[in-house]
């Protein structure tokens, strides 16, 4: 596929593979950007920023109805691409791009919801005979820049709300994932958004990061990615509106009044889905010491007859991981926690790109497979005597994205969602569980900003206040 900048399709000069994670054939190529076709696209999407913000949110939010429209028709070719790409299964694909679509439906309701807010003046000492009041307007050019694990969702969660508050828009996917949003973009300009308001650059995120992130005509960055990423962009901003989502390694806390069956069937789920890479999955297990051993003896079966293979296979439960570095780091961390002094209690195998689901016990918090973020298929047990213990544990990290526990006791239910450090709090089910239309994002090194289209819309304007000096009566 060509990649969308300056207005219109183009090669580049050089070109690179897409491949599928699980054979490494060759699926498509798409160019290799320089920095300075960055300059080239930042030079039309700055006078596409003026189109936009002349647009009325009605115009805009029909843009985006269409795009939801055309979306919702082509779920099966979406997600195709996203499972070749990725190596997501197919099913867990459909459900990506069903939300995509959903995304950009809700962006078009929140354009249409924009407003400011009366400011009550008169309120104040000096405030007789003035009326106050805010806009919301553009912020100008957003740059998206986008991971490999939700090619196409995380796409439409930058790109939606930044359409929908009136501004242009770069997006830059992940390397290993393009084709999904340069189909995306394919359709934005499809449903009638005016060419010079997008572009999507294919090629390196180190070439193409610090043009992009350093440029002036750049007001705001919305960046999904590792910490180490997301650090080194918010230096190069200066001063631009930034929104971060980063890294985690997410706690489930399992209480000894737990209903264990739910739970493990919850981190069955939430640890293995998309191979374990997500930013939410459930990495760390904090079990009762009481209860460990049951739960672990309802997990295991669980975990075992999840079916390791071909991601387009229907049958297939979990696909490889993107790359078979991904795999080998993986095999790394579990294999020295195993040497530390870990138990493994099933899984602990890669072949390629593919790693077999694995639990591991009895994990000291301090190996790197619990206090790091793994991003792959597999769960860290480690067992605590009550309450104040667990929350320890689970605050003992730099990150602090999502989190769960199971229990039965309301006040140790609130004592959790109050004392632990985490944007998203879910009790009884585990840390990997998000509705498109709420509120996300992380504390401490998991990032800054919120995302969801009506949230993300706030970050991706300004506020102006307005003053009415009325003559005296």
């Amino acid at each position: 596929m060509d990649m969308f900048i300056a207005g219109r399709w183009t090669r580049g000069q050089e070109m690179m593979d897409v491949v599928n994670p699980f054979d490494g054939s060759v699926i498509d190529t798409v160019p290799k950007a320089r920095p300075e076709d960055v300059d080239r696209a930042l030079a039309v999407l700055a006078d596409g920023a003026k189109t936009m913000r002349d647009m009325s949110a009605y115009q805009r939010s029909l843009i985006l109805d269409r795009a939801a429209r055309i979306m919702f028709d082509r779920v099966e070719d979406f997600a195709r691409t996203i499972s070749l790409e990725e190596g997501k299964i197919l099913a867990e694909s459909r459900v990506e791009a069903r939300r995509a679509a959903e995304v950009i439906a809700v962006s078009a309701e929140e354009a249409r919801r924009l407003t400011g807010e009366m400011v009550p003046l008169d309120g104040s000492q000096n405030g007789q005979g003035k009326i106050g009041f805010t806009l919301r307007v553009p912020c100008g050019v957003v740059a998206a820049i986008t991971p490999f694990n939700f090619p196409l969702n995380l796409v439409t969660h930058k790109a939606g709300p930044a359409i929908a508050g009136g501004n242009s828009v770069i997006i830059k996917p992940a390397s290993d994932t393009p084709l999904s949003a340069l189909k995306f973009t394919q359709v934005l300009l499809e449903a009638g958004l005016p060419e010079s308001a997008v572009a999507c650059m294919t090629g390196s995120g180190s070439a193409l990061g610090k043009a992009i992130c350093t440029d002036d005509r750049v007001r705001k960055i919305s960046f999904t990615g590792s910490y180490e990423v997301g650090d080194a962009i918010c230096r190069a901003a200066g001063m631009k509106k930034v929104t971060m989502e980063l890294g985690s390694n997410s706690p489930v806390i399992i209480m000894d009044d737990a209903d264990l069956e739910k739970a493990a069937a919850a981190i069955a789920t939430t640890g293995y889905a998309n191979a374990g890479q997500v930013c939410i999955s459930a990495q760390r297990v904090l079990t009762a010491r009481s209860v460990g051993a049951d739960f672990l003896d309802a997990l295991k079966p669980k975990v075992e007859a999840l079916t390791l293979g071909d991601q387009l296979n229907e049958s297939t439960h979990i696909g490889p991981m993107v790359r078979e570095s991904d795999a080998v780091r993986v095999a790394e961390w579990i294999d020295e926690a195993v040497h530390a002094g870990a138990q493994l209690v099933t899984g602990g195998r890669r072949d390629g790109s593919r790693y077999q689901p694995t639990i591991l016990d009895q994990v000291d918090p301090e190996l790197r497979v619990s206090k790091d973020e793994l991003f792959g298929p597999a769960v860290a047990v480690t067992r605590f005597d009550d309450i104040d213990e667990a929350i320890a544990l689970a605050n003992r990290t730099n990150y602090g994205l999502a989190a769960g526990v199971f229990t039965q006791d309301i006040d140790r239910a609130m004592k959790f969602a109050r004392q632990v450090d985490a944007g998203n709090l879910n009790i009884n089910w585990g840390s990997q569980w998000r509705a498109d239309s709420m509120p996300y994002g992380g504390l401490k090194h998991s990032g800054m900003g919120k995302e969801g289209p009506k949230y993300a819309l706030r970050e991706m304007t300004e506020e102006k206040m307005v003053i009415l000096h009325l003559n005296a009566d």
